[in-house]
C-alpha cells in the first residue's frame, strides 16, 4: 500500500521536502510510516524528538492503523512561550 506523507519542522530539513510517499506492507500503524521515513534518511539517521501522529488530519497513536491512500503527518513537539 502507498501513503502519503507530510513532515514539519527538522524532518523537512533531513529529507529536503515537506513530503513524500511511501509504500507500506499490509497491516501497518503510523509508527510503521514514521520508520518507513527513517528509513529513506542517510545512515545513521541523527536524533528525532518524540513526534505526535495525525492519520487523516486527525490526531492519532503511534499504534493507528493506516490504509492505502491514508495522509499521515508527523509532528514535532511544539515549543512556545
Amino acid at each position: 500500500m502507498q501513503v502519503e506523507v507530510l513532515v514539519f519542522g527538522q524532518l523537512v530539513e533531513l529529507l529536503g521536502a515537506s513530503s513524500l510517499s511511501v509504500r507500506l506492507p499490509r497491516p501497518a500503524t503510523a509508527r510503521d510510516v514514521f520508520h518507513a521515513v527513517l528509513a529513506t534518511l542517510p545512515n545513521p539517521a541523527p536524533s528525532i524528538p518524540p513526534l505526535a501522529f495525525a492519520v487523516n488530519r486527525v490526531h492519532a497513536t503511534p499504534e493507528a492503523a493506516v490504509e492505502d491512500g491514508d495522509e499521515v503527518a508527523l509532528l514535532p513537539p511544539l515549543a512556545g512561550g
